[in-house]
């Protein structure tokens, strides 16, 4: 039987004081804030960035596009997408990509899809939701798509 080795790929990125991450992982161009940590085999695209003591739970997907503002906590296996397939397909052109705002103090649940929206601060995000629209006001945020609930 072949072995593979899985490896990371860290290129290009700039972390604050303190960040620390578990490889595997694959970071590219993208920023981290102070005292953030990125647990083991995350993805984090091109121009992400991501504010100051924030946790990024394993197995999650930050693509480009996507801002995450300060204290905000990231739950295993959480996607984001910034592609609305609105041309019926895949957008193989990034000018047809979204982006992605994540206010402060922001708790997305494990397993949440992220679509592109703008979320403010202070905003609860329950496990396995999907965000379609924007959310507005501080709140707690379940199902899909996810609606508020407190």
């Amino acid at each position: 039987m072949k072995y593979q080795s899985t490896q990371s790929t860290i290129v290009d990125v700039r972390f604050g004081k303190n960040a620390r991450l578990v490889e595997p992982c694959n970071l590219f161009s993208c920023q981290l804030g102070d005292d953030c940590f990125v647990g083991p085999f995350v993805e984090i695209q091109k121009g992400v960035q991501i504010g100051d003591r924030c946790k990024i739970q394993s197995h999650s997907f930050i693509c480009e596009g996507v801002r995450i503002g300060a204290d905000c906590f990231i739950g295993h296996g959480v996607m984001f997408t910034n592609d609305t397939f609105s041309t019926g397909g895949p957008a193989g052109d990034p000018a047809l990509w979204k982006p992605t705002n994540i206010g402060n103090y922001v708790s997305i649940g494990s397993n949440a899809t992220i679509l592109p929206v703008n979320i403010c601060d202070q905003v609860v995000i329950g496990a396995g939701s999907v965000v379609t629209k924007n959310i507005t006001e501080p709140g707690t945020y379940a199902g899909n798509p996810a609606r508020r609930i407190k």
